[in-house]
């Protein structure tokens, strides 16, 4: 029996004995002690005294305290005994059996005994009897193998429509009470084939009293946190759902038992915290066999869509030459010799495709038909009508496809404009290597200093996707619609009518998402009432478009400067999709040599300021020297 002790012991010295009824400590009582888990392990014999079916046992712990203090306490414990038939030791039978190859005696199988748990009773099973009910032993190197048939005696098992999970609690026991040896374990396994599409694999597990704990992909452990950025999303609401995307997952190369691809994993472990107990499955789970070997559906980091129909999509077989793409000029790249299949490398800017964006995702979708509608008037068919909507999407750098079939209405239009995370960022010096903080703003400059600008884009990852400048401007309130305004980019390019151009700086390649940048550098200017600079706080504000590079839907997705037609705020037409950000504080300027441009000399109040406290300063000293050189006169009429 094993005693543990409280997690407080770790903090002082401490030892522990075995002692009887009186105090005495039992020297014959061989115990063991783990100073790390504060345990004590002891054997019944010679260290416990039966009493009323109980092994008791009596424990003196000693401890030594801070202040070198001992304390003695003694503790009582004990375990119920436990009540088993007697099992008669082996009973070898008369002679050997010697033949050329080896030399066998037979034993009595008497001293094994198998009990199992169903949840209602336990099933006391002698070894015969088990190897009759469904069980089997084998021995592998150093490793007894149990075998159970799902059928066995004591299996229990939870269904859900055709998904099955077994479970068995068994203990092997060997040799008489006071010698036995005992093997238990807790069994689960769920052996239904995996669900396929060409997406993704599903491995399901009905719902039973168990909660998943832990993931483990050939042999790497993946944080519960963690599985979606791993390819793996889970659902918990029936049972446990694990979608598994076919980027995680193996291809075997077509062979004798599979003409086609077939997708699986080596290896999939997960443990469940069961009946108390943590219990452990492994599990190979693997797609059926396509037949066809089908071209990887994806969009290609070329700024296409691919994929595949076959003839055998509908019944009767499809008529793969009146097929249509959404622009009918479009046809399939390829068609193979038997006219069973044809296959499609469609541009994503092209062909009639259309995009979206979703959160972190952009996707592309089009339509190809085979429609009655579409054939010329007084014309019958008897071939099959095909509607497919077929989609493809970037995410966080990875591509996938997904086709489905939909019925003969046009799918609705699904449209969603997205969040933009966008951030407006001033920098000391032109490195741009540490904005200015919150807490440092109002940010002081000198005119014609400059202002180092940055915009991002936060949350976006899609390498086809960029940020441009449309405008950008400053006010003098943090209103970015207020007057007076000062244009500092117009049409993401120089404003003409300022002397003092804006500079465009590079973003290195060392920068992380540098497409989701944009830099540029201000001669610091102020806002002029009359003939004078008026010093005070100048807010900076821009507006900017997120482009793609394969389907731009602005001309300002396409840099050129200058421009030769009239900005749009002239013209009178809005940016699409254009979002507006604001520097995170205001920009305090000093107008101390603004006026030189002007032909004229305006001091600003610091210089009036120390001007006069020169004037003063000279004054002072002039009076002191007139007040000694009256002192040296009187000295002298006084001599």
């Amino acid at each position: 029996m094993e005693a543990e002790f409280s997690r407080g012991l770790s903090n002082y010295s401490w030892h522990v004995y075995v002692v009887d009824v009186s105090g005495e400590e039992i020297v014959s009582c061989d115990h063991t002690v783990d100073y790390e888990r504060l345990t004590v392990s002891v054997l019944f014999v010679n260290c416990t005294s039966l009493q009323h079916g109980q092994h008791q046992l009596w424990l003196k712990l000693m401890v030594n305290d801070t202040m070198g203090e001992e304390m003695n306490i003694t503790y009582s414990t004990h375990c119920d005994s436990i009540h088993i038939e007697e099992i008669t030791t082996p009973v070898f039978a008369g002679a050997t059996n010697c033949t050329k190859d080896f030399m066998a005696v037979l034993a009595a199988l008497m001293s094994w005994n198998l009990s199992v748990d169903d949840g209602t009773r336990i099933h006391q099973l002698s070894l015969g009897q088990a190897m009759k009910q469904g069980y089997n032993f084998l021995v592998d190197g150093h490793n007894l193998i149990f075998q159970v048939a799902f059928a066995a005696t004591g299996v229990v098992s939870y269904k859900h429509n055709d998904k099955v999970l077994y479970t068995l609690a068994l203990k092997l026991m060997y040799g008489p009470p006071e010698h036995r040896l005992t093997a238990e374990s807790r069994m689960l396994c769920a052996p239904g084939p995996a669900i396929c599409n060409s997406t993704h694999m599903t491995v399901a597990i009905p719902a039973f009293p168990g909660i998943l704990m832990d993931v483990d992909v050939e042999n790497k452990t993946i944080p519960m946190d963690q599985l979606q950025e791993n390819g793996i999303t889970l659902d918990t609401q029936r049972g446990v759902r694990l979608y598994i995307s076919r980027r995680v997952l193996k291809s075997r190369q077509p062979g004798e038992s599979c003409s086609g691809l077939q997708y699986y994993m080596s290896s999939l472990k997960l443990a469940f915290h069961f009946h108390g107990e943590t219990v452990a499955m492994v599990m190979h789970p693997e797609c059926p066999c396509e037949q066809h070997t089908p071209i990887t559906a994806v969009c290609t980091q070329d700024g296409f869509m691919d994929f595949e129909i076959l003839a055998e999509s509908t019944t009767p077989l499809l008529d793969l030459d009146t097929l249509r793409l959404r622009d009918p000029v479009c046809r399939p790249a390829y068609k193979s010799p038997l006219n069973d299949r044809v296959q499609f490398h469609v541009p994503l800017n092209g062909c009639g495709t259309r995009h979206w964006f979703d959160g972190e995702q952009i996707h592309y979708e089009n339509e190809v038909r085979a429609l009655w509608t579409d054939l010329p008037l007084g014309r019958i068919s008897r071939d099959s009508e095909l509607r497919l909507t077929v989609m493809c999407s970037f995410s966080n750098g990875d591509a996938s496809l997904t086709i489905k079939v939909d019925n003969l209405s046009p799918p609705p239009s699904s449209v969603n404009q997205g969040s933009l995370s966008l951030v407006l960022l001033s920098y000391p010096e032109d490195s741009f290597r540490q904005p200015y903080r919150e807490d440092q703003y109002p940010i002081v400059r000198y005119l014609r200093q400059p202002i180092f600008l940055e915009v991002q884009v936060l949350n976006r990852n899609d390498p086809n996707l960029h940020l441009v400048l449309d405008d950008c401007w400053a006010t003098a309130s943090q209103d970015p619609r207020s007057l007076p305004q000062w244009s500092i980019v117009v049409d993401g390019c120089e404003y003409d009518l300022d002397s003092y151009r804006t500079v465009f700086h590079p973003v290195g390649r060392g920068v992380s998402y540098a497409n989701y940048r944009q830099r540029l550098e201000v001669k610091t200017f102020a806002f002029v009432s009359g003939d004078k600079a008026l010093p005070g706080l100048v807010y900076f504000h821009c507006s900017v478009l997120i482009c793609h590079r394969f389907h731009p839907d602005s001309p300002l997705c396409i840099p050129r400067c200058p421009r030769l037609s009239r900005s749009k705020r002239e013209s009178g037409m809005a940016a699409m999709n254009s979002a507006v950000v604001s520097l995170g504080g205001p920009v305090l300027l000093v107008p101390e040599e603004w006026s030189a441009a002007q032909g004229s000399t305006l001091l600003s109040k610091e210089a009036w300021a120390g001007i006069a406290m020169t004037a003063v300063g000279v004054l002072s000293l002039t009076t002191m020297l007139l007040f000694l050189a009256f002192l040296k006169c009187l000295k002298r009429r006084a001599y």
